[in-house]
């Protein structure tokens, strides 16, 4: 079951859900979470209090929107448009990760909070 979030950065707030998934739930146990993030392309990466393998949602085709966790940094990423392996429109990540959420709506609002400092995810309950 789905549960709700939020992210902000900078003045910008997006809603977002997270998935039913054992690494998901893992991060919401954690929530809230606040960290600097890192920028690679129209991704933010950072790493968080979570440590779990790559699942059955591993993989390297995700959409801007899309909320990964990357094991090998142990790093949640969010993506929101093209990354430098990108070749055409969509994001690709530096490797596998699990799909553990979505943002809702336009996920390019992020865009405008490139270099705006922290980032916060937290329930929206």
């Amino acid at each position: 079951m789905a549960v709700r979030i939020k992210i902000t950065i900078g003045t910008v707030t997006v809603d977002a859900e997270l998935l039913g998934t054992e690494c998901a739930k893992a991060i919401w146990d954690r929530l809230p979470i606040e960290a600097v993030p890192n920028e690679w392309g129209d991704e933010f990466y950072f790493e968080i209090p979570v440590k779990m393998p790559l699942d059955k949602t591993a993989t390297l085709n995700v959409k801007a929107g899309d909320i990964g966790y990357w094991p090998p940094g142990n790093a949640l990423a969010i993506f929101f448009g093209p990354t430098p392996a990108s070749s055409g429109s969509d994001p690709v990540p530096a490797s596998e990760v699990n799909v553990v959420g979505k943002i809702s709506g336009d996920a390019t609002v992020l865009r405008s909070a490139k270099g705006k400092g922290p980032i916060r995810i937290y329930k929206d309950i």
